[in-house]
């Protein structure tokens, strides 16, 4: 998906699109999540400003009953310390309210030690100096209120020490512990409340971090698969689509029927909008997709088909469900699924959940409608259509609109490579002869083009040169061939000159046939040949130990002579074999030839009816559920008595050419690999080195 946008979009960046971006992101997930965890979201979300406010409520409540002890503080008496106590007088317990002892026994000082709990928050325990000794009270919330208050205006306010408790001298470190497990039943509320705000401060802040913490890790892996992209953030447009004018133009119907609905209504025509994109892969249905929803100014998702069968009965059908209950928040938008092909196939048979969710998506097609009017645009993609396998009818008629995709012919693909290579317009050589590219990529979709440009960019920064036709040409060889080696084949001579004597039996029987019919005009053969390359090269891809690179066929009718010669040319590598090394010389590296020419002659014989007076197709019978079945014996006697045939005569061709043949191995052995003016150019020297009576004898076929 190049046409999605980069994190450094103008139309992305700033921080209050962020914003605005994050807050769909999470109404679309909570809009999918079942009503359980929708509870516990909000529940957890009600819990945080509660939590918070409670923690905050009582911190001020402490926070002022500090402050009202931090009031009963007084002027010392001069030349008296207050941070010491008194070892002179006995310690005793107190009985009764602090306050009543107060005002009712003579005061001679009054002794705070005060130790900071939490935050603002004191703990303290007042020692009483009274007639020769010193009573020990551990004040409530509301005693120390009181005494508070009275403090200011009582005799014995003047008399009050303040001493913390980190300052208390070592020698009375005893008689504290005595008066804390004294004490240690009688905390005052206030510390009780200081434990409980700090409790509830801590749980505020845990349910914060944690609902922000799921909320991130569920929007990453959630919407990994499920997004959906704003007609803003698309980048490009529907020109970029060169070459398709035939598609662009049902892409126009689909924007004019959207935009003019209400017209469309009055004549009858209000189905939902669901439209099927068909055709091979690469052919550009993902990128039109999203320009059309760009054009329309709606939102689109984009989700694989693929990953809506979990192999559990409702996972596919439950990530439908989510999709339309995302799709419904925006009313208006476009859902595309990408490949497929499952599900258009026929209901029945198959695995439980792969129907069940068919059947949801068939319920889905029938259109979103509500009080809201959501309107779904649903584009469904297929590798495949109702000519290539077998669909679902009640599938298919779900879509009233349907846009098949084709590969692009010789003017568009040359359109095509022109538009990828203006990108880089000022790395690339001028007056570049695209002839040879454009037919080398005969039936390879735009994908694949753009690919081959790329590859001749990356070859030509490797280089440090420009892009000319000979890097696009071996960019061409490397997407469409794949990397090939000469270390594979180097230490196997006997294997080289094996597979260099089976290709040039594939291409002399092809060169036959088109110095016949363009009369030996050389720079014709050169124009038409399909043959490119012969290559001792190995090639991983197809674990063969050299190739040939030709052009793909562009004739989509072929006569009977036409496949007559593809079979000549087919048998052409292991009739050579045969010439060279005998019936026991001939190795398996024909096979692909001889199961290629199995199917050409099965063709022709039982599905077209050459060969024999009937013009009936007898494969149509074998195509049942019963799989493939054998040919009968009278298909399978004509097919062998034409492969005999057609393998003399290749054989007949070949022999002629046998001296020519040798000439053409020691020199492939030799470069390795050889272009076709390369092997045209040694043809012709070839036949100028021979003697004329030879020459006729030997290459001149009858």
């Amino acid at each position: 998906m190049s046409d999605l946008p980069k994190p450094g979009d103008a139309a992305s960046s700033g921080l209050w699109p962020a914003v605005k971006r994050t807050a769909a992101r999470i109404q679309d997930w909570f809009a999918l999540q079942p009503i359980a965890v929708k509870l516990l979201v909000f529940t957890i979300a009600l819990a945080i400003p509660v939590t918070a406010g409670y923690s905050f409520v009582l911190l001020q409540r402490q926070a002022a009953l500090a402050e009202q002890v931090k009031s009963m503080v007084a002027e010392t008496p001069a030349g008296e310390k207050p941070w010491t106590l008194s070892d002179r007088l006995p310690v005793v317990f107190g009985s009764g309210s602090i306050l009543g002892f107060l005002e009712a026994q003579p005061i001679d000082r009054v002794t705070v030690i005060y130790e900071p709990l939490m935050w603002n928050i004191s703990e303290r325990i007042v020692l009483i100096e009274s007639q020769g000794k010193q009573y020990a009270y551990y004040p409530s919330d509301l005693e120390t209120r009181i005494f508070t208050d009275k403090a200011v205006s009582a005799l014995w306010g003047s008399k009050l020490v303040f001493i913390p408790r980190s300052e208390v001298q070592a020698t009375h470190a005893d008689l504290l512990e005595r008066l804390d497990a004294r004490f240690a039943g009688a905390r005052p509320q206030s510390e009780k409340d200081n434990w409980m705000g700090v409790a509830s401060g801590v749980l505020s802040a845990v349910f914060t971090l944690g609902l922000l913490a799921f909320l991130f890790v569920q929007l990453r892996t959630q919407f990994k698969s499920l997004k959906f992209i704003e007609a803003a953030q698309v980048q490009g447009s529907i020109d970029d689509l060169v070459g398709m004018d035939d598609i662009k133009g049902e892409v126009a119907q689909i924007k004019d029927q959207y935009e003019r609905r209400s017209l469309y209504a009055e004549y009858g025509i209000n189905k939902p909008f669901n439209v099927m994109f068909s055709g091979p892969a690469g052919t550009g249905k993902t990128k039109l997709a999203s320009y059309l929803a760009k054009e329309l100014q709606l939102p689109i998702l984009f989700h694989s088909a693929a990953n809506l069968e979990t192999g559990f009965v409702a996972g596919g059908s439950g990530t439908l469900a989510r999709i339309v209950a995302m799709a419904k928040r925006r009313k208006r938008c476009i859902v595309f699924l990408d490949e497929a092909q499952d599900l258009f196939m026929k209901r029945g048979g198959r695995r439980k959940f792969d129907d069940d969710t068919a059947n949801t998506f068939l319920s889905m097609l029938d259109g979103v409608r509500s009080r809201d009017e959501a309107e779904i645009i649903w584009i469904v993609a297929s590798n495949f259509s109702s000519e290539t396998m077998q669909m679902d009818e009640a599938m298919l008629r779900r879509f009233q609109m349907k846009v098949d995709f084709r590969m692009p012919n010789s003017e568009e693909r040359l359109a095509i490579i022109h538009h990828y290579l203006d990108r880089r317009a000022d790395k690339v050589l001028p007056d570049l002869d695209l002839r040879h590219l454009v037919a080398v990529t005969e039936g390879r979709s735009p994908a694949d083009l753009e690919t081959i440009v790329n590859q001749a960019g990356i070859s030509a920064v490797q280089a440090g040169e420009m892009i000319g036709a000979d890097t696009l040409m071996q960019a061409a060889e490397r997407v469409l061939v794949g990397n090939v080696n000469t270390q594979t084949t180097k230490e196997r001579e006997r294997d080289r000159r094996i597979i260099a004597i089976h290709e040039w039996g594939h291409f002399l029987v092809d060169l036959e046939r088109e110095r016949r019919l363009t009369h030996d005009d050389w720079d014709q053969i050169l124009a038409d040949m399909r043959t490119i390359k012969i290559s001792l090269k190995a090639n991983p891809r197809t674990n063969a130990l050299g190739f040939v690179f030709h052009k793909q066929g562009a004739n989509l009718l072929k006569s009977k002579g036409d496949i007559e010669h593809e079979i000549r040319v087919l048998l052409g590598g292991m009739a050579n074999e045969e010439l060279f090394f005998g019936e026991e010389g001939t190795t398996n590296g024909a096979h692909n030839d001889i199961t290629r020419v199995t199917q050409l002659l099965h063709h022709a014989v039982g599905e077209i009816g050459m060969y024999r007076k009937t013009r009936l197709n007898f494969g149509a019978l074998s195509r049942g559920s019963d799989g493939p079945r054998q040919p009968d014996e009278e298909t399978r006697n004509i097919m062998e008595a034409q492969s005999e045939r057609l393998y003399a005569e290749t054989r007949s061709i070949l022999a002629r050419l046998k001296p020519l043949t040798e000439h053409l191995v020691e020199k492939l052995l030799a470069a390795n690999e050889m272009s076709l003016s390369d092997a045209l150019r040694e043809v012709r020297e070839f036949e100028t080195a021979i003697p004329l009576s030879k020459h006729a004898g030997l290459l001149r076929a009858e």
